[in-house]
């Protein structure tokens, strides 16, 4: 074959091994005839999305791609993340965070580059990137600073306090706007990973609610007390509802404790992928504001959301669950620990109101 005969600008071509259609079908760029392959498909935008973590903003990333590959059907998309196994299918090129990766796209010109992340890290490697439009953040003089004026009503919200507060958009929302794409109810996609699974001891014939019982170690003011969770599962059982404990490391021994005193189901903590699947065998995750919360969105299972100290007009919960917030003001606004000395207002959420909330999300 004639090097002038390999389409490079083909969407599938890799360069360094052969394309899904030569494995699939055994097919050259062009055939003895001088024919063009019949799945050649003009690779006409290269687009960059930098979003290294954490796993659940990922996971609340992915609705920008429907709208992009609208805006630009004929388009490669390549997304640097440090959590691979998330990023959807439809992603054409999906790169570990890794100096490797770093090197591979600053070799390559974008012709649309979206950095949604403002740690510098990210935005210090989005400086580095060629392309002829950048979109969200980049470093200035070794600060996080907007790309352009799509990004400064995220980036002012980041800063000021008193405007976060105010914000009446939802996140998909605020990053839609910094792309320069209008939302329009675009969900989160998400593998289910049903081959990382296992036959969950879960009687099926219940409704089944997950209890994800810890909020992330940086975050101590929005734990839920066990007693709460205890109270909970009982009233839960009692009623008929099937109780599995959700969680990682850090809520091992509490989820334990829990199944002891109640009986709920807990199976251990798991690898991403497996934690994944087990939520999806859930008709309704109780969750604070945590990956879990993104987890449940995206699989589309039914949620009750504690929240106590971020702007509830953050979240965008597709009608999928309501949003239960503290009967006493919390006064720990985006604070990791709980400042206030007169009471801890997650106390003031009773389990009570949660079980009744369920019960109404569920019939």
């Amino acid at each position: 074959m004639n090097l002038a005969d390999i389409r490079t600008d083909c969407k599938y071509f890799k360069g360094d091994i052969p394309c899904k259609p030569n494995k699939e079908d055994d097919v050259t760029c062009v055939d003895e005839k001088n024919n063009l392959c019949k799945h050649f498909v003009k690779s006409e935008t290269k687009i960059l999305i930098v979003k290294l973590g954490a796993i659940g903003d990922v996971i609340r990333t992915t609705p920008l791609i429907k709208p992009l590959k609208e805006k630009y059907p004929n388009s490669k998309i390549y997304w640097i993340t440090q959590t691979p196994s998330v990023i959807p299918k439809e992603v054409d090129v999906v790169l570990n965070y890794d100096f490797a990766s770093v090197i591979f796209l600053q070799n390559i010109k974008f012709d649309f580059a979206i950095n949604l992340d403002k740690d510098k890290e990210a935005c210090a490697i989005f400086n580095t990137i060629n392309a002829d439009i950048k979109k969200g953040f980049v470093l200035k003089n070794g600060l996080t600073y907007p790309a352009d004026n799509d990004a400064v009503h995220k980036f002012s919200t980041g800063i000021f306090d008193n405007l976060n507060k105010i914000n009446t958009k939802h996140y998909l929302e605020e990053i839609f706007e910094i792309c320069g794409l209008k939302y329009s109810g675009e969900k989160y996609v998400l593998s289910s990973f049903e081959e990382c699974g296992e036959k969950w001891d879960l009687d099926k014939t219940k409704k089944i609610v997950g209890f994800n019982t810890g909020c992330g170690g940086r975050w101590s003011s929005r734990l839920w007390k066990t007693e709460n969770w205890i109270k909970l599962a009982e009233e839960l059982m009692k009623a008929g509802y099937e109780v599995v404990l959700l969680g990682g490391q850090a809520e091992d021994a509490k989820n334990k404790e829990i199944a002891k005193l109640t009986n709920a189901k807990y199976f251990g903590y798991f690898n991403l992928e497996k934690f994944i699947n087990l939520v999806n065998n859930c008709n309704l995750v109780v969750t604070s504001v945590t990956m879990a919360m993104h987890i449940t969105l995206a699989l589309n299972k039914k949620i009750v959301l504690f929240n106590n100290i971020f702007n509830k007009y953050e979240f965008e919960l597709f009608g999928l669950g309501q949003i239960v917030e503290p009967e006493k003001e919390c006064k720990c606004f985006y604070s990791g620990k709980c400042k206030n000395s007169e009471y801890f207002c997650m106390d003031t959420i009773k389990p009570e109101k949660v079980f009744s909330i369920i019960e109404k999300l569920l019939k």
